[in-house]
């Protein structure tokens, strides 16, 4: 009988550890969507553009730019380590970027309309001018570890 009450109270003191644990839990980081738009881009400073090269195995010469826009963070929080996502086409409609739609990402995004730039490099055999097409970002609520 002894025994009974003994694993009744163990297991009573192991729901309450584990309820007192999950309320001191830190909150979920939720992805947050950030809207791009108002895009353009222009050529990289000579200071970034030096020695630019294709990723990708080859070093093959590259072009650098900079797009630049407006991100739209609609909370009311600074959303952190967002990744840019979008595709570009060069002036004869061909991927400048094979098989990758991640460009790259924003450090922190605070919050309503701010202004954004990544850096891309683009082989230099790609005629411009190049498209930006379907760009968004999405990032957390606070900084990832």
């Amino acid at each position: 009988m002894k025994s009974i009450k003994l694993s009744a109270i163990a297991v009573c003191l192991g729901v309450l550890l584990s309820c007192v644990g999950l309320s001191f839990a830190p909150p979920a980081a939720a992805l947050t969507p950030i809207k791009l738009s108002h895009l353009t881009y222009e050529d990289c400073p000579p200071e970034l553009a030096e020695g630019m090269v294709t990723s990708g195995g080859g070093s093959l010469p590259a072009n650098c730019f900079l797009v630049t826009g407006k991100a739209n963070n609609p909370t009311g929080k600074t959303v952190y380590d967002a990744d840019v996502f979008g595709r570009i086409y060069d002036a004869n409609g061909n991927p400048v970027l094979q098989n990758r739609n991640r460009l790259g990402s924003l450090e922190a995004v605070p919050p309503g309309v701010s202004d954004f730039q990544i850096r891309i490099s683009v082989a230099s055999n790609q005629p411009t001018p190049l498209k930006l097409e379907k760009f968004k970002a999405s990032g957390f609520s606070s900084k990832v570890r």
